[in-house]
């Protein structure tokens, strides 16, 4: 974890490299594309806060679980997801702590708990090796500036604070659970770039080297051939910038030249382009291509530069994300049943990603409209397997309230214009009288 931290961050091999042939020529060029591959999969996976909605057209659970948005918008919960999201990219797995307001040494607000994300490298869980693998113990440990640590570990029933010399510093019962939770990215806890380390390490090297090809071009070596030249006589070159010889031997002709092989840059960007790309299949990016089709659909630019692949590792990242949000809940929901008026079944919450509102949106809005035509589909299931909201229980309740407020608002605007006098039969103030073609 500290070497793809590190990696992330810029400290990568290249930067230790040694140059045997000309050692003086050595360019070390840090391509930092681990940091653009952990950027964008956190800013396309978390680029909208993770929603909490109701699995059931319940008002009254619908009210509850605003409170419960409320209580995590209060915590900043959109942005310690994203934190959350960043060391699971980086180091492959990520972990959250949440405690009650009383126990967490900080400024207490209307959520009765509060929220942390912890380093991966100085937190880990202990499973069971059993069916389930489930977590007996959760630990986080701080060092002192002495070199020493000290750990904190949560298990069911129990809080043991412990040295790393195994004396048992503190120990108390708690009713609480285990507090850590943790959010793997995958079930091997690789990292996003973490499988493409040699690529990554090989496109820093070819660029380095390119660099050290321009240079030696122009720093080239002088060959001096049946010329006899003194040190002395080189430094006048250098500074004179010219030098006067003649043939010794008319058999054996003098020359002075510059030793020169030039790296041709047309391959070296041509190996450059495949690594790039590689990377970006491997891990699941769109590319940069653009298409100069003037044909294309949307459909095709998603499917033909990677948008699709892109999708697909959201929604594989998005289910062990959800994996591990529950089990957060669990606890979060235990805490404010305990401390607050807050009573909310894991059961009655559906975890939501928003961030594909307004992809495809012409052909969604399409689909909407089709399935409100057909008289044999239920208005609310056009709502959800449209695919244009995020929430469509919520887009449904709204929908329908505003549909109905606009005919109670007709209504009454026909019943204005009937008591005006407009019925059949009634007859217009304003008519011309026929007899002395004087208005009334």
């Amino acid at each position: 974890m500290e070497y793809l931290y590190g990696y992330y961050k810029g400290n990568q091999p290249i930067l230790s490299r040694v140059k045997e042939v000309r050692p003086e020529i050595n360019n070390k060029v840090v391509e930092n594309r681990a940091n653009e591959i952990v950027s964008f999969k956190v800013g396309y996976l978390m680029g909208e806060p993770v929603q909490y909605v109701s699995r059931v057209d319940d008002e009254g659970i619908a009210k509850k679980i605003s409170t419960l948005n409320s209580y995590v918008a209060s915590e900043d919960k959109a942005a310690k997801d994203k934190e959350l999201a960043d060391w699971a990219h980086i180091c492959g797995t990520a972990y959250r702590m949440v405690l009650p307001d009383g126990e967490a040494d900080v400024e207490e607000d209307e959520a009765p708990f509060e929220i942390f994300t912890l380093d991966p490298r100085f937190a880990f869980v202990v499973r069971y090796n059993g069916l389930g693998s489930p977590v007996v113990m959760g630990v986080k440990y701080v060092v002192k500036g002495d070199g020493t640590a000290i750990y904190s570990c949560y298990t069911k029933d129990h809080y043991y604070e412990i040295s790393d010399t195994w004396v048992i510093l503190k120990s108390e019962e708690q009713v609480l659970g285990i507090p850590i939770v943790e959010y793997p990215l995958n079930n091997a806890r690789l990292g996003a770039f973490e499988i493409v380390l040699p690529l990554l390490d090989a496109m820093n090297n070819v660029d380095s080297n390119r660099l050290d090809g321009v240079e030696q071009f122009i720093q080239a070596l002088m060959l001096f051939h049946n010329v006899d030249i003194t040190s002395k006589d080189y430094q006048e070159l250098r500074a004179e910038g010219a030098i006067k010889f003649k043939d010794i031997d008319p058999q054996f002709k003098a020359e002075i030249e510059y030793l020169t092989a030039e790296l041709n840059q047309t391959q070296t960007q041509t190996l450059i382009d495949h690594l790039y790309d590689t990377v970006l299949t491997i891990c699941g990016m769109p590319n940069r291509n653009g298409g100069s089709s003037t044909s294309d659909t949307g459909s095709a630019v998603i499917m033909r530069d990677g948008w699709s692949a892109a999708e697909a590792r959201a929604k594989d990242t998005e289910l062990m994300f959800k994996k591990s949000e529950k089990e957060f809940l669990k606890l979060t929901l235990r805490i404010c049943d305990d401390l607050s008026e807050l009573d909310l079944k894991m059961s009655s919450i559906e975890i939501r990603f928003t961030r594909r509102n307004y992809e495809n949106i012409t052909e969604k809005a399409n689909v909407l409209v089709s399935m409100l035509n057909n008289p044999k589909i239920a208005p609310q299931l056009a709502f959800i397997h449209c695919g244009m909201f995020s929430d469509p229980q919520i887009a449904w309740a709204m929908s329908k309230a505003y549909m109905e407020e606009q005919e109670k608002k007709a209504a009454e605007t026909a019943k204005s214009k009937e008591g005006n006098g407009n019925e059949p039969g009634s007859q217009n103030s304003n008519q011309t009288d026929p007899g002395n073609g004087q208005n009334d």
